[in-house]
């Protein structure tokens, strides 16, 4: 795995969008949509307490941007940044538009570990790895550097919502 300084900035975004997210009663999801000159396309966070809709991912917002705005050559060459590892759902989309690289700061077994911890209730759905869903994808993370301030929003969503 080689994340650079230019990734690590692009997750510190992403995780800056999951705090969002958080503040507004979401669960702490963030994501932001890159070119491949390193220009950031769209971005969003997590809406699925806003809309009362449990498909309102940022990375199904940002599949759906990419669908519509760029042509297929552009979104294979794009990266999405992104404060969670992917769930089933959001892995399925990515692959359906053909976007290029995922770039996670935290993984879904540390979400499993932090959500048994926190006595949240379990994912909705069974995770699979990004791999599994959208062979040969290329997927770099988790970052570790960002693994305590995605842990403590998730901390802080979960033991207040009980």
């Amino acid at each position: 795995m080689s994340i650079s300084s230019s990734d690590r900035a692009f997750l510190a975004r992403a995780v800056d969008l999951a705090a969002e997210a958080a503040r507004t009663g979401n669960d702490p999801f963030g994501s932001i949509l890159v070119s491949d000159s390193g220009e950031l396309l769209a971005e969003d966070r997590n809406r699925v307490g806003d809309l009362n809709d449990p498909t309102q991912h940022p990375e199904i917002a940002l599949s759906r941007w990419a669908a519509t705005n760029l042509d297929a050559d552009q979104r294979r060459s794009s990266t999405v940044y992104t404060s969670g590892e992917h769930c089933v759902m959001c892995s399925a989309s990515h692959g359906i538009v053909g976007l290029g690289r995922i770039v996670y700061a935290t993984s879904t077994a540390q979400l499993l570990t932090w959500l048994e911890e926190f006595g949240a209730a379990p994912l909705a759905i069974t995770p699979s790895p990004i791999e599994q869903i959208v062979p040969g994808i290329a997927v770099d993370g988790p970052v570790a550097e960002f693994s305590d301030a995605v842990r403590e929003l998730h901390r802080q969503r979960h033991t207040s919502a009980q």
